[in-house]
């Protein structure tokens, strides 16, 4: 067993086949049959008031070689949330690998309305082995005709320009381009070793994806966001969770209605973050290695970003890993002078910019 994979489910009787088949039928990239012996599955159907589980039950049934292992639970109003369950199912999934010895497993993750691609787990297996600890994978949506997916395909395109403009100003080496931005439970690994050292997934009742994904961030664990890996969400508007995925696009559904725009960062100010940033890491790479750094380079990214730059050193020199140390830059900058400096724009016109950026640094 190399790779549980956990499914949260939630009232998911319409989903659940199409998802459990696309978990059973994996291949590798010539369409080979995976060992079925070197992956599981655990479902854990939670205050369901469908048929949910019995489905989970008949599939099992029909395709007892499938290791797909299923409990039903129901939980207080208190604990049935999306960041509960899928923290009991990856703790699960943990103490089974690490049980029959295996604490190189990888605990991945999808949901209940996500059909993960055929490739899904050989890439992950693949990325891991490389050394990654950790992957982030693509999330794709349907086409349809509502008017939220225009602003979703407007968010996919700005982000995504992010991760093209960082990858070519503030390079790592364990991510290289082709990348993208995500790593949401829809379509997530992490190894065991990893999970435990993070402490687990973070005890949320929603975006519990996000805050594990800022504690891996934190810890400067390799994360791999690769396109290789990829998964098809629903775009339902009527979701399973106070705050996501499906509570963005009810959100973006209204703005025409009510005169909303689509505002985000400037390109420019993400430029300056992504060169500060690369120009950080270096200082506090020649600190820890030698005892000192270019003081000269700190005080003009200091400048840059608007913040003291002896609160700057202080920072350099004290966090143990340079995630954290940007994350405390981050916030800092967040409260201070930068967000009247950097008003928000339309994000048509950000796109226009960083689209425009990318291309001249490719030229």
């Amino acid at each position: 067993m190399k790779i549980s994979v956990v499914v949260p489910a939630r009232n998911e009787a319409r989903n659940l086949r199409k998802t459990l088949d696309a978990l059973r039928l994996q291949t590798d990239t010539c369409g080979k049959p995976l060992n079925p012996l070197h992956y599981e599955v655990l479902l854990l159907a939670n205050n369901c008031t469908d048929q949910t589980f019995e489905i989970a039950k008949n599939y099992q049934q029909k395709y007892p070689d499938f290791a797909l292992h299923m409990a039903e639970i129901k939980l207080p109003t208190s604990k049935a949330n999306i960041g509960f369950v899928r923290g009991l199912l990856m703790d699960e999934a943990y103490r089974r690998l690490t049980a029959a010895g295996n604490s190189n497993g990888i605990i991945a993750s999808t949901d209940g309305d996500t059909f993960v691609d055929n490739c899904w787990v050989y890439h992950i297996l693949q990325e891991i082995e490389k050394g990654c600890d950790a992957v982030g994978g693509r999330i794709l949506t349907y086409s349809n005709q509502k008017k939220a997916r225009l602003y979703h395909l407007r968010d996919v395109a700005y982000r995504s320009l992010l991760a093209r403009a960082e990858a070519m100003l503030d390079p790592e080496e364990h991510d290289p381009w082709p990348r993208h931005y995500q790593y949401f439970g829809a379509s997530m690994a992490v190894t065991c070793l990893v999970y435990h050292q993070v402490g687990r997934l973070p005890q949320v009742p929603f975006l519990e994806d996000n805050a594990f994904h800022q504690a891996l961030q934190r810890m400067d664990v390799r994360i791999r966001k690769t396109p290789a890996v990829k998964a098809y969400t629903s775009t339902r508007m009527s979701g399973r969770v106070k705050v996501g995925f499906s509570e963005q696009l009810r959100r973006w559904s209204g703005y025409t209605r009510y005169g909303h725009t689509q505002e985000v960062e400037q390109a420019e100010a993400w430029i300056i973050k992504f060169k500060s940033k690369r120009v950080l890491r270096q200082c506090r790479e020649e600190y820890l290695k030698n005892g000192f750094y270019d003081q000269e380079a700190l005080k003009k990214v200091a400048g840059d970003l608007l913040v003291n730059p002896n609160w700057l050193h202080n920072e350099l020199i004290t966090n143990q890993y340079f995630g954290q140390f940007w994350e405390n830059v981050r916030k800092k900058i967040g409260r201070g002078k930068w967000g009247k400096k950097w008003e928000l724009v339309h994000i048509t016109e950000a796109i226009v910019a960083l689209r425009q950026f990318v291309n001249n640094e490719i030229a």
